[in-house]
């Protein structure tokens, strides 16, 4: 077919649809609100799986976690159990046997997580405490924003420093320089000796101020020197009477030398766990599995998303095709003149698709338009993550116009096979 024939029939398609504007637009509408959909729900999706991956890959597919899970209660416990101190969760015995046993292993983290007030002059406010080894920075992909992280030498001598968020160095020191100072953190003073923030954030500082984007507000005190303070044991009050918990570490985190190694160092924790453990009082989080199910559950979401979203596409493609039956009703006396004056059946098919994929050329096209701006605007109102993909645009618009396509055959055809005394007929 000669590019002069292909143009010759666009502009009649053209000027066919311009004499229906009201009713080629009511038809696009269907086209334009099915890729919109569907664009817009696959951003969605793929917004909240990029942030689902974003917290597990900060987690290190390489990193196999241990976690202290305090152990169900007995049936014949009474509240008297609330005076007696609960001991249960991971040891430093632990830590130590994994050390030993655990094979390809490239690094050992321990730590506590606590729940302190953290003051500063008249500022204060409630933070998690995380007393850990130097080994974290590297195990959570910190990125070193001023000063220093914690060193090997300030866990053995005991030394009474810390490191903050950036959040809270913003929170607590309103725009000052922390460095230097000293924090109280439920009665004990700790020096400040760096901030930290995540690895892709970025640092606007010069000479006599600091400004730090970030949502990390905890503090980062050496291991060592919480148990020559505090030792293990914490005790709360509760209705009834005191409760008592001793914890000699809630979390130990082990960086294994390749990901083909964890599966085989999982099992070997699962041995040292059993072995060393009377209850199950500990849990084990494998980061790298989690990946594994986080990437089928995103292909599951994105299949029914797509699927809710392509029905859309399929009353537009409906609504096509009950257009141009109407319209193959109403110019059937022009198919006659036509056929008459010697133009073929495949003439008249070409001629009612061409129609077909200008309506849903168009309506994709203004769809895929609105498909980038919603996200936008959700993205804005809501503070939902959302992610816009060129395969997201490509689905939507690929298969708008197969389906108008499809719907676009039938009333094609029936034109086509019209008798052309029959159609002159009409009236």
């Amino acid at each position: 077919m000669s590019s002069m024939r292909i143009e010759r029939m666009v502009r009649l398609a053209v000027k066919n649809l311009s004499q229906y504007k009201l009713r080629a637009a009511l038809t696009m509408l269907g086209i334009i609100f099915g890729v919109c959909s569907v664009v817009a729900m696959l951003s969605v999706g793929e917004g909240a799986n990029q942030e689902i991956q974003e917290k597990i890959q900060r987690m290190g597919s390489r990193n196999i976690i241990l976690e202290s899970v305090k152990p169900p209660q007995n049936e014949n416990e009474t509240e008297t159990t609330l005076n007696r101190i609960a001991s249960y969760g991971l040891k430093y015995s632990d830590a130590l046997l994994c050390a030993t046993h655990v094979p390809n292993l490239e690094s050992i983290t321990q730590m506590k997580v606590l729940r302190f007030n953290v003051q500063f002059e008249s500022r204060m406010l409630q933070t998690d405490v995380i007393a850990t080894t130097p080994g974290y920075f590297h195990v959570q992909r910190f990125r070193l924003l001023r000063g220093r992280f914690l060193s090997s030498s300030d866990g053995e001598f005991g030394l009474p420093v810390c490191v903050i968020g950036s959040r809270l160095a913003r929170t607590l020191f309103a725009g000052n320089d922390p460095i230097g100072r000293n924090l109280s953190m439920d009665g004990d003073a700790y020096t400040v000796v760096g901030i930290v923030g995540d690895i892709s954030q970025t640092e606007i500082a010069a000479q006599n101020e600091l400004w730090l984007e970030g949502e990390n507000q905890d503090v980062y005190i050496p291991l060592r020197t919480y148990q020559q303070q505090r030792g293990d044991l914490f005790v709360e009050q509760v209705e009834g009477g005191m409760r008592a918990e001793q914890i000699e570490l809630h979390r130990i985190i082990l960086s294994i030398e390749n990901q083909e190694g964890v599966v085989r160092a999982v099992d070997a924790l699962r041995q040292i766990l059993k072995k060393n453990h009377e209850k199950e009082d500990y849990g084990i989080v494998v980061p790298l599995e989690l990946i594994r199910q986080a990437r089928e559950t995103r292909r599951l979401f994105n299949i029914v998303l797509g699927s809710i979203a392509a029905i859309s596409l399929i009353v537009g493609g409906i609504g096509i095709m009950n257009i141009m039956l109407a319209t193959v009703s109403e110019r059937t006396r022009e198919i006659g003149i036509r056929r008459a004056l010697g133009a073929r059946r495949r003439d008249i098919v070409l001629q009612f698709l061409m129609e077909t994929l200008i309506l849903s050329i168009s309506g994709g096209v203004i769809g895929l338009v609105f498909g980038y701006i919603i996200p936008m605007m959700i993205t804005y109102f809501t503070h939902v993550k959302t992610a816009r993909t060129f395969s997201a645009f490509a689905v939507a618009f690929t298969v708008s116009v197969s389906v108008s396509v499809i719907f676009g055959i039938y009333p094609a055809r029936r034109a086509a096979m019209m008798d052309p005394i029959e159609a002159l007929r009409h009236e």
